[in-house]
């Protein structure tokens, strides 16, 4: 997989994490290579983290795990889909998803 993988300057890939059991999108994280052999190997999710510089395992300090059920690469090669069963929150604020802000949208009317 990881010679399919189409990196960014920084040879890091974006990692879209979903809920297995319901779909629900949890967190986007980053991954390079190393972080994904771990992820395979290990089964437990584990990204880079660009602010600190170093790899992380989901949940080592929180207790917030993410096991990891299956990962499929994006058609153009630039994004991966994590499915894992999520232990407890997914955010660092402790809600279950990063995604609780919603924003305002117009939407155009549907006609069948």
């Amino acid at each position: 997989m990881a010679a399919k993988l189409r990196r960014g300057p920084d040879g890091l890939v974006a990692a879209v994490v979903r809920a297995h059991d319901s779909g629900e999108v949890l967190m986007v994280a980053w991954m390079d290579d190393e972080a994904l052999h771990r992820t395979l190997t290990t089964g437990r999710a584990t990204y880079w983290s660009r602010s600190r510089r170093e790899y992380w395992v989901k949940g080592a300090t929180s207790g917030h795990h993410q096991y990891v059920r299956s990962v499929a690469l994006d058609c153009d090669g630039d994004a991966l889909l994590v499915s894992v069963e999520q232990v407890g929150a997914a955010c660092h604020t402790g809600h279950r998803t990063c995604f609780f802000t919603d924003l305002p949208v117009s939407s155009p009317e549907v006609t069948p």
